[in-house]
């Protein structure tokens, strides 16, 4: 018998090899269109953080209604990226700006949790408490890291039948530490991280971006979902799985109902040789960006990557990938550009 969660996610593949067929019908029938909300930092500081931060809640709450408070669980998790290591991790005064925000609106210290992924990285970009002297910078607040494989339920996958014994190099590193699978049944499944959507009220995304051989961009979708599962270093090795995955994997109701928004910083991003951290090839933009529509965020940052390429005489990133497309044709968001979906707050 399938549980719950493999039903959904079996039908969720029905959708998108229907909208693959039917896409002409659905983009006539698109749903509408979130805005982004776009904050300018004075500088990288915690101080101009804290400001433009708390700026972009409050129009998010005035505009949705809804107010970022304590509700029935009274815990929120942050999902920060730090899989690029030193130099393209989601910026510490910005989640010390969010943890500030959240703490006035009612939050308890330990009910404000962080989710990443691998406990070395987390460690060499300043998350995890130096071996050293044992000091972090989050104290108070948990960090959960995914690949300890205790923050995975069983009842919650994403059924594949691609192997993980096809990884390539760099999808091997983003799930290092993790114990192979035993069975074939096993194999074939990546499990969702339940805290983000179980435990709390709700959870914030904070990706960082970077260009990707197979996914395109990395940003809001991937860190939402491949970086936020097990075993999916086995999407890597066809240039169609991963990007199906993710869209996929982002359209998962339980995960949406409880992803109330993305925020990410434009402090420091990468155009081309990413995932990997490359300092000549990053840019750095003083904004902060807020939305709920994480397609359309991407698709605004696959749009700079593509122009900062041409700039510098490489190609833009293949039309073949298709992430954008897929999470577009379930009902994730639009990458439909549009200067007047970017708000601007504080001004």
């Amino acid at each position: 018998m399938h549980s719950p969660a493999s039903v959904r996610f079996v039908l969720t593949k029905c959708a998108l090899a229907l909208g693959l067929l039917l896409s002409p019908l659905l983009r006539a029938a698109e749903t509408p269109l979130q805005p982004v909300l776009e904050a300018k930092l004075a500088n990288f500081d915690d101080a101009a953080y804290a400001a433009q931060v708390e700026a972009l809640f409050v129009r998010f709450e005035k505009t949705t209604g809804r107010a970022l408070k304590p509700g029935a669980k009274k815990k929120v998790g942050l999902k920060i990226y730090a899989d690029s290591g030193a130099g393209l991790a989601t910026p510490q005064p910005l989640v010390r700006a969010v943890i500030a925000a959240l703490e006035r609106r009612g939050f308890a210290p330990e009910n404000i949790f962080l989710v990443g992924l691998n406990q070395l990285r987390l460690r060499m970009t300043g998350y995890l408490p130096s071996l050293v002297t044992g000091e972090s910078p989050f104290k108070g607040h948990p960090i959960y890291v995914l690949e300890s494989g205790k923050f995975y339920d069983p009842v919650w996958f994403y059924d594949s039948p691609l192997p993980s014994r096809f990884d390539p190099i760099f999808a091997e590193k983003s799930v290092e530490g993790v114990e192979a699978n035993t069975t074939v049944e096993q194999d074939r499944k990546s499990f969702l991280a339940t805290p983000l959507f179980l435990d709390a009220d709700f959870w914030i995304n904070l990706p960082v971006y970077t260009d990707h051989p197979t996914l395109g961009v990395n940003g809001a979708l991937v860190n939402a979902t491949l970086w936020n599962a097990s075993n999916t270093a086995r999407f890597f090795r066809s240039p169609a799985n991963a990007p199906a995955a993710v869209a996929e994997m982002s359209a998962i109701p339980e995960l949406r109902q409880t992803w109330i928004f993305t925020l990410a910083s434009l402090e420091r991003y990468q155009f081309i040789g990413g995932p990997y951290f490359n300092s000549l090839y990053t840019v750095s933009e003083p904004y902060l960006w807020l939305s709920t529509d994480p397609v359309y965020l991407d698709a605004l940052m696959q749009d700079r990557i593509n122009q900062l390429r041409e700039r510098s005489g490489f190609k833009p990133i293949s039309d073949e990938i298709r992430t954008l497309d897929f999470a577009e044709q379930l009902g994730v968001g639009s990458q439909r550009l549009d200067p007047h979906r970017v708000i601007r707050v504080g001004e």
